[in-house]
């Protein structure tokens, strides 16, 4: 009769934990699933953004649009790189990444400014991060000789004449 009791108040602290956090799990799926990564990423970017901001980032992803799927997926790359590992090897890794899901991945100060907001809890330095961004952007801007010179592959429709 215990074991029962006991089974039953397994299964109802189950049932509720899941109720309860059905939210969190449609909107880390939403985003694992478009970037093709282990929820673990998404998870502990939640639990070190706090409570109030993790429910605030769920809330912005359950939102259900492309543009916040999409900013979600620079906050993860900002926390990722800026505050976890700028490695090399973790630079290509989550550049492949937005790239696989198709996905912009340049960032602008807007991206900074919301991984700022989520990421408040953490206290990250406002300049260290806006200096991330200028670093990340330049390493894979086109070279300004290159597109001088004229060596980059974008060749004008109207640059040939038509012979017919």
């Amino acid at each position: 009769m215990i074991w029962l009791m006991l089974v039953t108040l397994v299964v109802v602290f189950i049932i509720g934990f899941r109720v309860l956090n059905s939210q969190s799990r449609r909107a880390t799926s939403a985003l694992t699933k478009r970037l093709n990564i282990d929820p673990v990423y998404v998870e502990s970017l939640l639990s070190l953004m706090g409570s109030t901001a993790g429910e605030e980032f769920v809330a912005y992803l359950s939102r259900d649009n492309e543009a916040h799927l999409s900013n979600a997926a620079s906050v993860l790359l900002i926390w990722q790189l800026c505050l976890v590992d700028e490695s090399e090897e973790n630079i290509a890794f989550w550049r492949g990444v937005l790239r696989e899901a198709w996905l912009p991945t340049g960032l602008s100060s807007e991206h900074v400014r919301l991984a700022l907001k989520f990421l408040r809890e953490l206290e990250p330095d406002v300049q260290e991060m806006h200096a991330f961004r200028l670093r990340y952007n330049a390493r894979f801007a086109p070279d300004s000789t290159e597109v001088e010179n004229g060596s980059n592959n974008v060749v004008s429709i109207h640059s040939h004449s038509h012979h017919h």
